[in-house]
């Protein structure tokens, strides 16, 4: 893949090119359009509302025999910048223009991005229509000129939304996401309840036993999922995909186990890898001649989803899963394998298309980064922040962006999970991290301390008890070029706060409940109102829910000591 040039355009293709210098209407924006393997290019400049353009680009007359693509380049003066935001959850910090650009398609990321400024105002946002096709992106900073300049490029034509309202960042973004939005997208309410996940808590080494064992302790504490990941299809216990593609229960008398963990008010999952047949698979031998690759190292051949034998078995291996066994979801795993082995990406979404189909409605399929973009928002009804085991601050990084970006899908955070001699503070501090996310905890929960199953519980339950607000609400996300030491939800009257560093915290005062769960060492949290609120009481809980203080106070500002794990209340 090709560099920007030094001056901050894209580099020249070989081909025949046409460019055409735009006029935009908006001072200091530069924008021009190429044509690709085309004699000539349209190109239609309008506004989507005041402050957003779109442009829209068709190539006309193949010259060469090629493709034809378009491309669209725009620059302005990096003035005032502090981060480039991108869904990859990557460094938030400005490239040079000669960076290697990325790419976005079906099953890897999204085409959208944010050079963000002071305060969190979006110098722009841009996000372009293709859902399917791959895009290439290039951004970075011109050294030359001190301009930002960024492209993308596609087969065909593309249509490029470019916001230069100056918003506060999350909320441009976020309507890229309503942009991209084709029709309604049903999700399930139990998509945004707490799930358990068997997978850093046992790996492979799980058994049916073991499986309702986990499940017994989860259910009580407020979980209402369990996801049954790797190991229920084989009796091997080593980290392969040898036996992978078949998809048959290893599990004695899988029916009624999976019938016991229901029993228990559980929702019931299996992973399953789409693209692997394992080399001591059925499958593997049966599909030898129909692979994109074979990866030694896992023990696996990955599928061509192009193939329509392949498609057939694979829909019809999980659909008879999920109606043999009254399976109520699966988590859909190594979707972006597919596209990394070579698939094309209308063959990966024929056969999520199929087994859509094939599956009812209503059924929790989890996706996970890099594959949810809006293409793939009709196949999934959750989608999961990639493997950041013990990692915090990731997690909160990652679920955020996904709450930025993925429509009406419910976000859930990688499983938590901790030594078994963690702190209770330290474990309410993990779930605080991921608070605006559906909560996943992967862990033995029998081997848990009372008081730190009293933190876990405590917080699963502020989770469940304000899902519309935490998880559902209006979300913003607050100075992303320092990993989002504040995020916040508002849902009619109720408001949260995340608080992950020493910030001070600016609320509006049209609100009946305030929370604000502190995951900073520091326990001292302020928030200022535009005016006096009039009697405010003020609850200040523990790690674990232990009430610590309860007070009641008067005025424009609110200061009160809660310790790191903690959780501060305002009602009014």
């Amino acid at each position: 893949m090709a560099t920007l040039s030094w001056d901050g355009s894209a580099p020249p293709s070989g081909r025949t090119e046409t460019t055409r210098e735009v006029e935009s209407g908006v001072p200091g924006l530069r924008l021009r359009v190429t044509a690709i393997g085309a004699a000539e290019v349209a190109v239609d400049v309008s506004a989507d509302r005041p402050g957003v353009l779109l442009v829209a680009a068709a190539p006309l007359g193949p010259v060469d025999g090629g493709p034809m693509r378009v491309r669209i380049e725009w620059r302005l003066p990096c003035a005032g910048a502090t981060a480039l935001w991108r869904p990859g959850t990557d460094t938030r910090w400005l490239p040079p223009s000669w960076s290697r650009p990325r790419e976005a398609s079906f099953a890897n990321g999204a085409a959208v991005g944010s050079l963000v400024g002071a305060g969190d105002a979006a110098l722009f946002t841009f996000a372009v229509a293709e859902r399917v096709l791959p895009v290439t992106i290039g951004e970075g900073a011109v050294e030359e000129t001190g301009d930002f300049a960024c492209w993308v490029e596609q087969d065909g034509a593309p249509t490029l939304r470019l916001d230069l309202t100056g918003r506060q960042f999350s909320e441009t973004v976020l309507e890229m996401a309503h942009w991209w939005a084709d029709g309604p997208v049903p999700v399930p309410a139990a998509a945004f309840e707490p799930v358990f996940c068997t997978w850093y808590a046992r790996h492979l080494e799980i058994t049916a036993a073991e499986v309702e064992r986990l499940a017994a302790l989860a259910a009580p504490l407020g979980f209402t999922g369990l996801i049954v990941d790797d190991g229920w299809q084989t009796a091997e216990t080593s980290r392969s995909y040898a036996t992978t593609g078949d998809w048959v229960p290893a599990f004695p008398d899988f029916a009624g186990h999976v019938r016991r963990v229901q029993e228990l008010g559980l929702a019931y999952l299996l992973w399953c890898a789409l693209p692997f047949a394992g080399d001591r698979s059925a499958a593997g031998q049966r599909f030898a001649g129909h692979r994109l690759a074979h990866r030694e190292e896992l023990e696996t051949s990955v599928l061509d989803p192009a193939v329509p034998e392949v498609r057939a078995h694979l829909v019809e291996r999980l659909s008879a899963l999920v109606a043999e066994y009254g399976l109520d979801g699966l988590k859909v795993d190594f979707i972006d394998t597919f596209a990394r082995s070579g698939g094309d990406a209308a063959s990966i979404r024929q056969l999520l298309a199929d087994l859509a189909a094939a599956l009812p409605s209503g059924l929790l399929v989890e996706h996970r980064q890099p594959y949810t973009g809006p293409g793939l928002w009709p196949y999934a009804t959750m989608v999961r922040a990639t493997d950041c085991p013990h990692n915090a601050a990731e997690n909160r990084q990652r679920t955020a962006d996904l709450r930025l970006t993925c429509g009406p899908l419910a976000v859930h955070a990688d499983p938590l999970t901790w030594h078994p001699s963690e702190s209770p503070a330290e474990i309410a501090v993990l779930v605080q991290n991921v608070l605006f996310a559906t909560v996943q905890v992967s862990v033995d929960l029998g081997v848990q301390s009372p008081e730190q199953l009293a933190a876990l519980k405590f917080w699963l339950s502020v989770s469940r008890d304000h899902v519309d607000l935490l998880q559902r609400g209006e979300f913003r996300a607050h100075r992303p070029d320092l990993g989002y030491p504040l995020l916040a939800a508002s849902h009619g009257t109720a408001r949260g706060y995340g608080r992950y560093a020493p910030v001070p915290i600016e609320a509006d005062a049209d609100w009946t409940l305030l929370l604000v769960a502190n995951a900073d060492p520091d326990p001292v949290v302020r928030l200022s109102f535009p005016k006096p609120l009039g009697p405010v009481t003020v609850l200040v809980q523990g790690p674990t829910g232990a009430v610590l203080t309860r007070t009641t106070v008067d005025g424009a500002q609110v200061e009160a000591r809660v310790p790191r794990g903690g959780l501060l209340t305002l009602t009014r």
